[in-house]
């Protein structure tokens, strides 16, 4: 007996000693020569006196207004993509009956008949300027002068991409989903064309069939570092929240088979309708996910909105995510707002695009459908800073942050960053454990001011104490921690190369 009871106080106090030990250092994040985004805290430390800040993006203009007989006032669902030199975007065509609140119609506003759904095809050559070209691929009311590049019966969401997977043929170089809405549960079509222009189901049957599926093929691509296809869908959340529309995962090695649906993981943050997801890879950051979900509020109506089919509001929120799986909701204020106009404030309007591409040498762009449901339905290009999601902020009383220990390549450093004419951003680079490097104290530091997307920084030769006019190199490999302290200024991101 006394042997059995020394022998579970030996172990308790072998437990007692393994649960004393500090835990393991986290190992170094390896950056390599990556652009890294502020969108989260992967590579922050510590912060004093700083915050995430979301920056939304403004409003640059209609590109595109969806007044053509095939097109109409539920038309939707867009996704847009660079392709080489050209911008291809791809939208449904659509006019459903039943949903415009006809007393609000403007003298001389006609809303366009219903038509059975249709895909509809417009390009840019700079991502502002778009043309809807006349393709003569269908006939839609006796003609064949119109945008359409699909019209299956009872298929819609029509999400296109440009396939980065190196094996695929060339006749399948552009790829889609759609949602086939005759039977239930809903059927995901998966379509193929050589040229972005004609299109052909991927084979007969159906490639993802799923009870929670609700209407909306959010979109799909193939991810270059996992090496897979990726498609989101709208769906029902299971019991007991089987009334809330998230977003769910699903993966194809092939883009024929497809995994059971996972519903996106966002920790704690709370249980919103999400109608959709717009999640891609970052296209100047492809490790990097992002998404711009659509959230959905339908018990909140305006009163003039009550006796149509009408209810609920909308506005676009910002996640990010390392896995595409698990994403980060950093900030629950909406990331795009309905606006003043009285018809951004209906149901299903405000919905983004999938997609952003890059419109000039600092600027990228979103695209937004507004006015759903009214004669005025149209596209909206919305444009931000490159890189410009979200900034590690400094008001003008300073602060600074320290990254986790992180191992880089490269012999230059470059940031994306802001100040204002008082403001400005110091750097000091120390070792795992915090100590400031010989050359790369704070007092020996540039200072850093002025307005810029992709700004060297620049030690003094003389200062970093080495033979050449690259002192970064001689420490790339090595695990180090870089220490900004900022003043009036937002750093939008880093890279070294």
């Amino acid at each position: 007996m006394l042997k059995t009871v020394l022998r579970i106080l030996s172990l308790l106090l072998s437990l007692a000693a393994i649960s004393a030990q500090p835990g393991k250092p986290e190992e170094p994040r390896d950056i390599g020569s990556r652009l890294e985004l502020f969108v989260d805290d992967y590579l922050i430390e510590s912060m004093t006196d700083l915050e995430l800040k979301l920056h939304s993006p403004r409003p640059a203009g209609k590109v595109l207004i969806l007044d053509r007989p095939w097109e109409g006032v539920t038309s939707a669902y867009i996704s847009v993509f660079k392709d080489g030199d050209l911008y291809r975007m791809y939208y449904r065509g659509s006019s459903s009956k039943g949903y415009t609140a006809h007393s609000l119609l403007e003298p001389g506003e006609r809303v366009i008949p219903e038509h059975p759904d249709v895909t509809c095809y417009a390009e840019s050559r700079d991502g502002r300027n778009w043309i809807k070209p006349s393709l003569g691929l269908f006939e839609f009311l006796g003609s064949r002068e119109n945008n359409i590049v699909w019209a299956a019966p009872s298929s819609q969401c029509f999400m296109a991409f440009r396939d980065a997977n190196p094996t695929a043929p060339r006749e399948q170089r552009y790829k889609a989903l759609a949602i086939s809405t005759e039977s239930s549960p809903k059927r995901v079509i998966g379509l193929v064309s050589p040229d972005g222009l004609h299109w052909r189901p991927v084979r007969k049957e159906a490639i993802l069939i799923q009870e929670e599926t609700d209407s909306g093929a959010d979109h799909a691509f193939w991810d270059t570092e996992q090496e897979r296809y990726v498609a989101y869908l709208r769906a029902f959340r299971p019991p007991p929240l089987k009334t809330i529309r998230l977003v769910a995962r699903s993966t194809s090695p092939d883009f024929l088979n497809w995994s059971e649906l996972e519903f996106l993981k966002t920790g704690d943050a709370p249980v919103e309708h999400f109608y959709t997801s717009g999640a891609i890879p970052y296209f100047r950051a492809p490790h990097l996910y992002l998404a711009f979900p659509r959230r959905f509020l339908p018990w909140r109506t305006l009163e003039l909105y009550k006796d149509n089919r009408g209810s609920g509001v909308s506005d676009v929120v910002f996640l990010s995510s390392r896995d595409g799986l698990h994403w980060k909701r950093a900030f629950m204020e909406a990331f795009i707002r309905p606006g003043r106009n009285i018809r951004s404030w209906i149901h299903r309007a405000n919905t983004p695009a999938s997609g952003v591409v890059p419109t000039g040498e600092a600027e990228i762009s979103l695209y937004l459908q507004r006015h759903y449901t009214f004669p005025s339905i149209h596209v909206e290009r919305m444009a931000l800073r490159t890189d410009g999601f979200v900034s590690v902020h400094a008001g003008y009383s300073g602060g600074e942050m320290v990254t986790k220990p992180l191992i880089f390549q490269g012999e230059n450093l470059f940031l994306n960053f802001a100040t204002s004419a008082a403001g400005s951003i110091r750097l000091e680079i120390q070792d795992a454990n915090g100590n400031p490097l010989p050359g790369f104290t704070l007092e020996e530091s540039p200072l850093i001011w002025g307005d810029e997307i992709e700004h060297t920084v620049r030690w003094e030769r003389s200062h970093a104490k080495a033979s050449s006019d690259k002192p970064l190199a001689r420490i790339a490999g090595k695990p180090v921690r870089l220490r900004f302290v900022m003043k009036d200024a937002d750093l939008y991101s880093l890279r070294f190369k």
